[in-house]
C-alpha cells in the first residue's frame, strides 16, 4: 500500500536534521568497535533490524508524512546506529561517517510521503543509500591515509598480550581498508554487520553469486595481507 500524504516541507526536513545531530552524536564513539559490548543498537543485531515489523517502519514513515516529527526521532533510533556503523567501517572517519547517516536518514525523510512499505524496508533501503554515499565519498580521496576503527578491548593481564591484540585489530581494519571498494562493502556487511549473503545481495543491488565472489575474493586478499605479517602479530583466527 503506497502512502499518501501531504509533501514533507523542506523546512520541518532540516528542523530534524538539527534534532537528530544529538542522536547521531550519541551514537558515535565506542559504538565503532565491533567488539563493543555496550553499541547502542536499540533493536539488537542487523538480524533483527532485517526481521523487524514492516507495518511499524511504514506506520512510522507515514507518521512523519503527517507531520508527527516524533516519528522521524523514532526511525532514527531505529535504524541510524547500524547505518552509521556501515558508514564508519566504509569511511575509516566518525566524523565524515555522521555526515553520511544524517545525508541517507533526511533522504528517507524526504520520501515518506511516497514511502511503500510493501515494496521496500528501510532498513534495506537506508544500507543502500549509505553505501552508495560512502562509495562516492571514497572514489574522491584515493591517497588519504588509513585509519583504523576503535580497538577492541582486551582484558588479558600481559601487557604483550594486549599490545598484541591492538596490532592484531589494527592489521585486520587496515587490510579491509585497502579492499577494492565493492569487496569491503560485501566484508563490512556480511562479517561485521552479519547479514546473510542474500541481504548483502539486496543492499548492493546483485546477485548472491556476486557477493559470494566479492567475499571469496575479499577474503583471499585479507589472508594474503595477513599471512605476510603471521611472525609479528603471532596466530590470528
Amino acid at each position: 500500500m503506497v502512502i499518501v500524504a501531504t509533501e514533507v516541507s523542506e523546512a520541518t526536513v532540516a528542523a530534524i536534521a538539527q534534532q537528530n545531530k544529538s542522536a547521531l552524536g550519541t551514537l558515535s564513539g565506542a559504538w565503532f568497535s565491533v567488539n563493543a559490548p555496550d553499541a547502542p543498537c536499540p533493536d539488537g543485531d542487523t538480524r533483527a533490524l532485517f526481521s523487524a515489523s514492516r507495518n511499524h517502519d511504514a506506520e512510522l514513515m507515514a507518521a512523519f508524512a503527517r507531520g508527527d516529527q516524533s516519528a522521524a526521532r523514532a526511525l532514527t533510533e531505529r535504524h541510524a546506529g547500524r547505518a552509521l556503523s556501515v558508514a564508519t567501517r566504509m569511511l575509516g572517519e566518525t566524523m565524515e561517517a555522521q555526515d553520511v547517516t544524517q545525508e541517507a536518514m533526511l533522504r528517507l525523510f524526504r520520501k515518506a510521503p511516497d514511502w511503500d512499505g510493501e515494496r521496500a524496508q528501510v532498513s534495506t533501503w537506508l544500507y543502500r543509500v549509505v553505501s552508495n554515499l560512502c562509495i562516492d565519498r571514497l572514489r574522491g580521496r584515493r591517497s588519504e591515509p588509513l585509519d583504523a576503527a576503535g580497538e577492541p578491548e582486551d582484558e588479558t593481564p600481559s601487557v604483550d598480550a594486549r599490545l598484541q591484540q591492538m596490532d592484531r585489530a589494527k592489521a585486520l581494519h587496515a587490510a579491509i581498508d585497502r579492499l577494492p571498494d565493492r569487496q569491503r562493502l560485501a566484508v563490512t556487511l556480511r562479517h561485521i554487520e552479519e547479514l546473510s549473503n542474500p541481504e548483502v545481495a539486496v543492499v548492493m543491488e546483485t546477485s548472491v553469486d556476486a557477493v559470494e565472489s566479492l567475499l571469496a575474493r575479499g577474503g583471499r586478499a585479507l589472508r594474503a595481507a595477513l599471512g605476510r605479517r603471521r611472525d609479528d602479530l603471532g596466530a590470528m583466527e
